[in-house]
């Protein structure tokens, strides 16, 4: 990584962007000095210009004249290099020189979406001070509540909210943190970093069949009663803790209940096996965090607005009078 943070590659920028501008001026200067091939050029012996000639022939007498390009073409290229220099006075392009507007993509993006959120901000001012409860039952709160979650809710919860694999429904009353108006408000706010640590190097391979086999007989499924049975007590020391000692979960830290029909990643015994020997961190690019905090993207009334339309999609809110 200490190759990526070395000064060596800002000087390696720099020298390769300033070495193609100067050698592209160089380029159209020695071109430019070449003759151009007119009627009054002399001629030679045998009757050729003495401009001189690329050595390409053609029909045994056809050649091509060694002339530079056009005028107007290279005072286009002309104009590009005045560009070029201008621009990279103004804008970064030099390594580290972020130029003497001091401009950046982020510092403009921000600036953009400051913009935008000011000129957003009497929409929702209404809704800042409401329930949510309240707010749920207002239509056309609900409807901009619903764009807002295809646009930042649905890639990973779908745009019915119905969930998909490692994300949860949303239209159901299984709650990981709680369901409550509050909870979903705190929850697209500050995100949630869920964690199920990998039990495979603890349990064994045997261990670990045995608690799967347990897990499945919590919620009624098909398994080995033998191995159910060892695998009490292993669940009890290991995953108790979190999922509780009667397996129903626990909401405060995020984890499932594996008692009912729910499940995030599968029932398989094989999916079950590999959640317990793994984890499920793993499963999602970049690290344990699957659901990113939205406080930078969207303000408190937007929250409002989105976790009323998420509260609505399992309640039956009040129809605004």
């Amino acid at each position: 990584m200490s190759d990526f943070v070395s000064s060596f590659w800002n000087l390696y920028v720099i020298v390769l962007v300033v070495a193609s501008i100067a050698g592209c001026a160089w380029l159209l200067l020695a071109t430019g000095r070449i003759k151009v091939a007119s009627k009054d050029t002399p001629k030679d012996a045998a009757g050729k210009s003495a401009v001189g000639v690329t050595g390409h022939v053609w029909d045994d007498d056809l050649q091509e004249y060694n002339n530079p390009l056009p005028k107007w073409w290279s005072n286009l290229f002309w104009i590009t290099i005045v560009f070029a220099v201008v621009y990279l006075i103004l804008y970064p392009g030099l390594g580290t020189f972020r130029g003497v507007l001091d401009w950046t993509s982020s510092g403009a993006y921000a600036k953009e979406r400051s913009t935008f959120d000011e000129r957003l901000a009497p929409l929702y001012a209404k809704y800042a001070k409401m329930d949510v409860e309240q707010i749920a039952g207002d239509a056309a709160a609900r409807q901009t509540g619903e764009r807002m979650f295809l646009n930042y809710c649905s890639p990973c919860h779908g745009s019915d909210a119905g969930g998909s694999r490692g994300f949860p429904n949303l239209r159901d009353h299984d709650w990981l943190y709680g369901g409550a108006p509050e909870k979903i408000i705190e929850t697209v706010t500050g995100g949630r970093m869920g964690v199920m640590p990998a039990f495979g190097p603890v349990l064994g391979d045997d261990g670990v069949r045995n608690a799967a086999a347990y897990v499945r007989s919590l919620s009624g499924l098909p398994h080995d009663n033998l191995r159910a049975q060892l695998g009490r007590a292993v669940f009890a020391q290991n995953c108790a803790a979190c999922h509780g000692a009667d397996g129903k979960g626990n909401q405060a830290l995020g984890a499932p209940n594996l008692t009912d029909d729910i499940w995030m990643f599968g029932s398989s015994e094989q999916t079950i096996a590999h959640g317990i020997t793994d984890g499920h961190n793993a499963d999602y690019a970049g690290g344990p965090t699957p659901m990113p905090a939205f406080k930078d993207t969207l303000s408190p009334a937007q929250i409002r607005v989105i976790a009323a339309y998420v509260w609505s999609l399992s309640n039956a809110p009040a129809h605004a009078k």
